[in-house]
């Protein structure tokens, strides 16, 4: 048996644990059995000089599900016959699971994508591929840079990554991706040659283009070797995956890995915060995993062309406009549940009964969402029709009179696909509610395959011959405590108390004692229990080959199936969005690309739902060819960091086509948002709190463009006063005078409001505060004009500070705004009002340099 469990070992890939199976337990021996049990937490034996530990079988899904949580690879390996005396058990490997290639329910989170990442280099560009094994989606891309390369996959958040053996560059992404298992895998099939093959060969295509990887490389090596691995290394089933699609590097609108988590848009930062407390939380209101999944990946992705955005638009307002028929979509696509899902454990074959009837049920929703699909989009027709240019009706029976506003519901209609005769045979072939597992029978319905009703006859009437059997033999003997019973291990047999054991007949043979009496058998019985064992094992086997002949042809149908599941998932989201602008009157925005950004009573989408519950003090945006650089000052607790980040937010749901929080705006396309929010040691790195501000800073000046939308809090703040003024003034002039991009800057030095006078795209706001008898009330407006305080000492008053503390803080306030230190060390009186003038008109012009040009951050 060890010898078997040698060969079988050194098959696998290296450092993969293999679960071997014995009885009923699964054990790990020699260097697995240490990780295994420290992983798992569970004793380690000894068989001989072998390491050793065990896991039941019964329950190994929730030990693997650890194993595979900390990062492993599992190996499980399986008894492929019945045990015999004397005989070595065949055994063989039935599935090896890795972190990003498994389909255990217990680990995948509904609501979003399990992915298994490979990354290659070909000469100076990088190419990623990435692969849900649990639904079947297949993407590739490519990057000018290892850092766009990271940030996409910072956005996806994979699993796993396949990494070319002895590639450095590469190998540093592990350490910004610390939630990510990362293995070396075989350089060679990376190697675009060899990852062209692999690519045709299981998508049964003579050439790439049509995936859009023509002269692709770097993506094309990626997604080859992704392949290879899950095909030969980890021998998955892959039918499932049919399509491949290529990812643009740009043509969206760009979020880097700063902005996603500075703005809270998937994830919020704090891990107290209640769940939904992101943006990602509050349009989250998908009734289906699918839904919930692409909402996600809209907004790590958000769109970057009109037509995506305006279509999205159109099909939301739609659905605004006839909210009975929103409400029956939404009731409708509950019922359908995780269909891409189901769809890959069928392929996989490792669905159960209740799987297909899954499937089922949400394959008899398709009738009736596109019939609520096609009310929609006759309705949004029929208006159309009736509001032509200036007030004249359209005429209905030309042909080319077909509204463009519902082009996107079009396609979503005609991709929804019934599959009447499926569902008719599922209905013939399975009952409602079926048991877990295949095993347990009773799966197939009654009717549906004749010799199965025969097994199963033949198994019931037996049952009964059983039960005649046992009230002849209490009539017979006498006995009325006499049973017939059953268990695995003796079949049936007729059980009598200690009490009656003088009245048992001669016939009877004896079987077994037990503590209470004995255990008999006859010959007659033994010949109705080989019937009745036999129909009932014959009729669990036809109920696995009809189970495996519906899988069959499930699968034939796997492609409109899977196109059928996406546009449901597009639908989903759409229902959510639109089901969140009528709870939140949130209106629809002008999507243009002339580089405006106006917002009216625009507000938090976040802190309006999560925390303030629609007590949200409204507030205007205005950023355009006038108004480039908005500079913001007042207090701490003002409402400035909102602010700035409200108006983030509403961009990038503008750019994934939803409606906004806001009661007008208009918000044209922009590339990228660049957030310089918050600041922390990077104490992994050596590097201190205004090192990272700075870095940070800089990769925005490096990148930023006229098309961009910045977002900066407190930049400077990290050093001392004057060099934070002086690098704060010289960025502002430099965004203003070279880069040219929509500039929301909040800030604490009120000298940057001299700006407002010297660049002419440079605008003051402040947020509005009242002083009420030595109290201040934020009043969360933002309003034209520089802020005249800091308030800090109030604001430290409504902190808690004691108050001695606060009154002596005055006092060396009224000390400091006094005097100022003259060179020879005294002190003389000059109001600090004076003092910034004075310097300020000592700074010259600005000019019009790259004030980074050179240096390396």
């Amino acid at each position: 048996m060890m010898a078997q469990y040698r060969r079988i070992k050194s098959q696998l890939p290296p450092n993969t644990l293999l679960l071997f199976r014995l009885g009923d337990f699964y054990e790990m021996f020699y260097e697995d059995a240490k990780i295994g049990a420290q992983v798992l937490n569970i004793a380690l034996t000894r068989r001989g000089p072998a390491p050793m530990c065990g896991i039941p079988y019964h329950a190994a899904g929730t030990y693997i599900s650890k194993l595979l949580k900390a990062g492993h690879r599992v190996a499980i390996c399986d008894q492929v016959e019945e045990a015999k005396p004397g005989k070595l058990v065949k055994r063989e490997v039935t599935q090896i699971l890795s972190p990003g290639a498994h389909l255990d329910e217990q680990l995948l989170s509904s609501d979003r994508h399990n992915f298994l990442a490979a990354v290659h280099r070909s000469g100076r560009t990088y190419g990623l591929a990435l692969l849900d094994l649990s639904t079947g989606e297949f993407y590739a891309s490519e990057f000018p840079t290892l850092d766009a390369l990271t940030a996409e996959l910072y956005r996806n958040a994979p699993a796993e990554i396949l990494i070319p053996s002895e590639t450095q560059d590469l190998q540093q992404l592990t350490a910004q991706l610390p939630s990510t298992v990362a293995h070396e895998y075989e350089a060679w099939t990376f190697l675009p040659d060899v990852a062209e093959t692999t690519l045709k060969e299981h998508f049964g295509v003579a050439t790439l283009d049509g995936f859009g990887l023509g002269n692709r490389p770097a993506a094309i090596g990626a997604a080859g070797a992704i392949l290879y691995y899950l095909k030969n290394e980890l021998r998955r089933d892959l039918t499932h995956v049919r399509s491949l699609r290529f990812l643009a590097g740009e043509g969206f609108l760009q979020l880097d890995p700063h902005t996603l988590r500075n703005l809270e848009i998937l994830e919020p930062i704090s891990p107290h915060a209640p769940r939904n407390a992101s943006l990602y939380g509050v349009l989250n209101r998908c009734v289906t995993p699918m839904g919930a999944r692409r909402l996600r990946q809209w907004l790590a992705r958000p769109a970057g062309d009109l037509t995506t955005i305006h279509e999205r638009l159109d099909t939301i307002d739609a659905l605004l406009q006839h909210p009975e028929l929103l409400d029956d979509l939404r009731k409708t696509l509950s019922e359908i549940r995780d269909l891409e899902r189901t769809l890959a454990r069928l392929s996989a074959g490792q669905a159960g009964p209740r799987d297909v009837v899954a499937l089922r049920t949400a394959l008899r929703q398709l009738p009736a969402l596109r019939e609520i699909l096609w009310r929609l989009l006759t309705e949004t027709q029929r208006e159309w029709l009736l509001t032509g240019t200036e007030g004249t009706r359209r005429d209905p029976t030309s042909a080319r009179q077909e509204d463009p506003h519902t082009r996107l519901l079009r396609r979503h209609l005609d991709a929804v696909e019934p599959q009447p005769d499926l569902v008719d045979l599922l209905e013939r072939a399975l009952v409602e509610d079926p048991p877990a597992t295949l095993k347990e029978g009773g799966v197939i319905r009654p009717g549906f395959d004749p010799q199965l009703d025969e097994l199963r006859s033949a198994a019931r009437e037996g049952k009964q011959w059983i039960a005649q059997l046992q009230q002849r033999e209490i009539e017979r003997t006498g006995i009325q405590s006499l049973k017939i019973r059953f268990n695995a291990v003796f079949g049936y047999f007729i059980e009598v108390t200690k009490a009656n054991l003088d009245k048992v007949p001669p016939d009877y043979i004896r079987k077994q004692t037990i503590a209470n009496g004995e255990r008999f058998i006859t010959p007659e019985l033994k010949e109705m229990e080989a019937k009745i064992l036999g129909a009932e094992e014959r009729a669990v086997r036809l109920e696995q080959e009809l189970f495996q002949n519906l899988r069959a042809q499930i699968i034939d149908r796997l492609g409109p199936i899977q196109r059928t599941a996406h546009a449901l998932a597009e639908l989903d989201v759409l229902a959510s969005l639109a089901e969140t602008a009528r709870l939140y009157n949130y209106c629809r925005p002008t999507v243009q690309d002339q580089g405006r950004l106006e917002i009216r009573d625009g507000r938090h989408p976040v802190l309006e739902q999560v925390q303030l519950e629609g007590h949200f003090v409204p507030n205007d945006t205005e950023l355009n060819d006038q108004i480039q650089i908005a500079i913001i000052t007042g207090p701490n607790m003002a409402g400035k960091s909102t602010y700035i980040r409200q108006v983030a937010l509403i961009t990038i749901m503008a750019h994934i086509g939803s409606f906004v929080p806001a009661r007008s705006a208009r918000i044209d396309l922009v590339d990228r948002i660049f957030t310089r929010i918050g600041a922390s040691d990077d104490l992994a790195r050596g590097q201190s709190t205004f090192m990272v501000e700075m870095s940070e800073t800089a990769e925005i000046l490096h990148h930023a463009t006229p098309k961009s939308l910045i977002i900066l809090d407190e930049v400077g703040r990290g050093t001392s006063t004057f060099d934070g003024l002086s690098l704060a003034w010289s960025i502002v002039e430099h965004l203003h005078n070279v880069v040219h991009a929509k500039t929301l800057f909040a800030t604490h030095y009120h000298e940057l409001t001299e700006l407002e006078g010297r660049l002419p795209r440079v605008k003051n706001y402040n947020v509005a505060v009242r002083e009420w008898k030595d109290q201040i009330v934020f009043l969360h407006k933002i309003v034209e004009g520089a802020a005249d305080k800091s308030y800090g000492i109030q604001v430290a008053r409504l902190a808690g500070v004691p108050e001695p503390i606060i009154q002596r803080a005055r006092q060396i306030l009224r000390n400091l705004e006094e005097a100022e230190l003259t060179p020879d060390g005294k002190v003389r009186p000059i109001s600090r009002h004076r003092r910034t003038r004075q310097t300020l008109k000592e700074v010259p012009p600005p000019a019009q340099l790259d004030l980074f040009a050179g240096m390396e951050f």
